[in-house]
């Protein structure tokens, strides 16, 4: 059996989430979109179940997967719904819709008079421009769906565009906008994701939504010390199949983008971009073999990698490699590839996947 492995740790996952919810106050929604940021959509959300104050997704067909997998807290759907026939499944379900545009708004104003009691989640474009009312145009939309007889309750939310970005003033004028419109208006708030709950007091209201910060990853380019208590969930594993002993000057891999400067000792490993590991990632990036740093040498192949073994005589055939997790995080390997560490999560397949 090949020996890629994502092990998911539901204790960390647990721990990140109390952690979470602390550091911001009141309520959270553990966001497990995207399959739970790659980890599990389902298996994650009921490792939270009876901890979370409800969940967030992305889609209604995400949110239908965890009520048939037996989660009944409430569950958040991020981007609403695309089409007026979903809300039948919303009002079946219990849903809580997003809505950020003036055609999810009128959907709702048009459901018949029998449709009553919905918890709706309306979302102003503060600054980051990608969704929601303008400022100018949030306080008539929440007195319509108000007014229109269907909805409850309403929760006030935006979304930050450089939250992780702590020194930056754009999260602060953001919080501004967003509070000269809703001081006036009723209801309980969600501004802050993972970056503001660790870095914008300002931020903390009734409601936080922490997602990557879950999954033991920081969002910040740089260390921060709420980021310190978090635990990976996620460690990617693989084990050396073979191994090569080459002089220096010999060319390694595709390309021969990698040219020994010594006497080299390589190690293959099972594990390539069809799996999801990064191939902008090649040369240089950390793998942890039998608990000791090592690098990779060479370009990503679609199914193996192959790493500098020279100075870990220990190591050999079925030497455990580390590929993100404990020994090296999942930010560092992003940072090598150019990208982010939610997208190496996201992309893992072909793995194993093993629920402790």
């Amino acid at each position: 059996m090949r020996p890629l492995v994502a092990s998911i740790r539901l204790d960390n996952l647990k721990h990140n989430y109390l952690l979470a919810r602390s550091q911001h106050g009141g309520r959270a929604l553990a966001v497990v979109k995207a399959n739970a940021y790659g980890h599990g959509a389902v298996r994650c959300a009921r490792a939270l179940a009876d901890v979370a104050d409800g969940f967030a997704v992305a889609t209604i067909e995400e949110a239908i997967q965890l009520r048939e997998g037996g989660l009944d807290q409430p569950i958040v759907l991020l981007e609403g719904v695309f089409e007026a026939e979903e809300l039948a499944l919303v009002r079946q379900h219990g849903f809580w819709p997003v809505v950020q545009s003036a055609e999810q708004l009128a959907m709702i104003e048009a459901l018949p008079a029998s449709a009553k009691g919905l918890t709706v989640w309306l979302k102003m474009d503060s600054g980051m421009h990608r969704a929601g009312f303008f400022p100018e145009h949030y306080a008539a939309a929440h007195q319509r769906l108000m007014g229109c007889g269907k909805v409850e309750r309403i929760v006030k939310m935006t979304h930050f565009a450089r939250a992780d970005e702590p020194a930056d003033s754009a999260t602060r004028t953001q919080i501004e906008t967003f509070d000269s419109v809703c001081a006036a208006l009723p209801g309980d708030e969600s501004v802050a994701n993972s970056a503001a709950i660790m870095a914008h007091e300002r931020a903390h209201r009734q409601w936080a939504r922490p997602g990557i910060m879950l999954y033991g990853a920081t969002p910040f380019d740089t260390s921060h010390p709420a980021a310190a208590g978090l635990r990976p969930v996620m460690r990617l594993t693989t084990r050396v199949f073979g191994t090569r002993e080459l002089p220096a000057g010999q060319p390694v891999g595709y390309g021969g983008t990698f040219v020994t400067e010594r006497p080299t000792r390589i190690g293959l490993i099972a594990c390539g971009y069809a799996d999801g590991y990064p191939r902008l990632a090649s040369t240089g990036s950390p793998v942890a073999v039998d608990g000791v740093r090592t690098r990779i040498i060479g370009r990503v192949s679609m199914d193996m990698i192959t790493i500098d073994l020279t100075d870990l005589p220990h190591a050999g055939i079925g030497s455990e490699v580390e590929l993100w997790g404990d020994a090296v995080g999942v930010n560092e390997v992003a940072a090598h590839a150019g990208t982010i560490g939610y997208e190496l999560l996201c992309n893992v397949k072909r793995a194993r996947f093993e629920y402790s």
